[in-house]
């Protein structure tokens, strides 16, 4: 694509600094999701360099459509009006509704009761607790539930604290490891039996599973705990996962971004980065998680828009930005070197939202393939089809970058070039753009019912090929 005119660049130069100097909350009961379907590459670079420049809300990518939310419709208008007409006129729109679920007295009452009595957990197909979305306090509660329910089989392990000091932990669920010091409070030290192995039985594989880095994917976190569940689930029940433990240890963290989260529920449905604090002399508050990972990680945060200047260093206000270093999320490097020390670790799945894809590394780069391209796309093909004959849902496999765009520093590069870990993935899960991030609490459920087809159908494959 050849260069900007030079007074259209120079027109992009001085909006992008008016627009980044303008406060304008993000937040908001009723924005607009913007689809526009560009005719072609050339329209779709043009269109990827306004949204960079502008900092507007991408929201998801294919290879045939663009979204991009607008928390405010006057503003949406105002900004649609610098578009050449043809890219304009190639959009439509909806209503999304940024508002964070209310939890109503019956379910707040119930859930202060069941605490309060001490109930187990439910099996997954009565538990309640799948039914909504959750703010981190009442997640907390489910995973002290899960190990207090299931002691044996599950160790709640600190990872460290975020960005503003919340804490960060992962779930360990074994076929019934035993522990030389076994505690369920996330504040307190735990022991790891050696190789999270029983005494005495042949080692497992690791398969490692991550909720949602992007603060607003909901359904990303909520279909961990699903997961965390099913693998503790009486083998009789239907989305029961039990027996993929007679061969893998699991290790799941629900909510790698804490403080993101809690803010998506308090101020920002939609806010994407964590909240870490970047220094006094930058007013914006975030780094994108998901481009701090350390293999082929870059400054820059625009390296979809094919032109654009790769010298130039993020902007600390993008959505994108990458921050500057690797690892300078304190949750990034929290789970770095959680993920470095875990023992014979096979499978790797990053869940995130939306777009119904399953992907394979690479994401830095479309003019690279992973040496294991073949048996990766095998995977996640036959894991595709898995999850379609749960609930008739259709994902599309690829490679990341082809899949979405390119974004370097991401976690499934990181784990599959520098933990080793072959089988690494990224799922993208429901919707495909009526909801977005906003997908409803009745739809959790058979999310979190299909994202366990999957897993099951890639811990199979992994055990076929890695762990007999």
């Amino acid at each position: 694509m050849p260069s900007l005119p030079p007074p259209l660049a120079l027109v992009l130069f001085l909006y992008s600094a008016v627009f980044f100097s303008l406060a304008i909350p993000l937040g908001g009961d009723n924005g607009l999701l913007y689809r526009f379907s560009p005719t072609s590459s050339n329209e779709t670079d043009q269109l990827l360099a306004w949204a960079e420049l502008r900092d507007w809300d991408l929201w998801q990518m294919s290879r045939s459509h663009v979204d991009i939310y607008f928390p405010h419709p006057a503003v949406a208008a105002a900004e649609l009006e610098s578009l050449p007409p043809t890219l304009a006129q190639s959009a439509t729109h909806h209503a999304i509704d940024g508002r964070a679920p209310l939890c109503t007295r019956a379910d707040c009452a119930e859930h202060a009761r069941r605490r309060e009595r001490g109930d187990p957990v439910a099996p997954p197909s009565n538990e309640t607790f799948h039914a909504r979305y959750h703010p981190l306090d009442e997640i907390h509660d489910f995973v002290r539930d899960l190990a207090d329910t299931y002691p044996h089989q599950v160790t709640v392990v600190p990872l460290g604290h975020s960005g503003e000091g919340r804490e960060m932990f992962a779930l360990e669920i074994t076929a019934g490891a035993s522990h030389s010091q076994e505690s369920h409070d996330p504040k307190s030290q735990v022991v790891l039996s050696k190789n999270g192995n029983p005494e005495g039985a042949k080692p497992r594989c690791g398969f490692l599973i991550t909720g949602a880095q992007h603060a607003r994917e909901w359904v990303a976190s909520a279909s961990a705990l699903y997961v965390a569940h099913a693998l503790l689930a009486d083998p009789s029940e239907e989305f029961s996962l039990a027996r993929l433990l007679d061969h893998h240890n699991f290790y799941i963290v629900p909510v790698p971004n804490p403080d993101g989260y809690v803010y998506t529920w308090e101020v920002d449905r939609f806010w994407y980065k964590n909240r870490l604090r970047l220094g006094s002399e930058v007013s914006c508050v975030g780094v994108d998680m998901n481009r701090n990972w350390g293999y082929k990680w870059k400054a820059t945060s625009n390296d979809f828009v094919l032109n654009s200047d790769k010298s130039s260093p993020a902007n600390p206000c993008s959505h994108w930005y990458p921050g500057n270093r690797p690892f300078q999320a304190p949750e990034v490097n929290n789970m770095e070197n959680y993920f470095s020390r875990l023992p014979r670790l096979k499978g790797f799945l990053d869940l995130r939202s939306y777009g119904q894809m399953l992907s394979t590394p690479f994401s830095y780069s479309c003019k690279k393939s992973p040496k294991d391209a073949e048996d990766q796309l095998e995977a996640i093909s036959g894991a595709a089809h898995a999850m379609k004959k749960s609930h008739g849902t259709l994902f599309t496999t690829g490679q990341l970058c082809s899949t979405l765009y390119r974004a370097p520093g991401n976690i499934i590069d990181w784990v599959y070039k520098r933990v080793g870990v072959k089988y690494s993935f990224a799922a993208h899960l429901r919707d495909t753009g009526t909801y977005g991030f906003a997908l409803p609490e009745q739809w959790i459920r058979p999310v979190g019912e299909e994202t366990a087809k999957m897993t099951e159908y890639l811990a199979d494959f992994i055990t076929g090929k890695e762990c007999r």
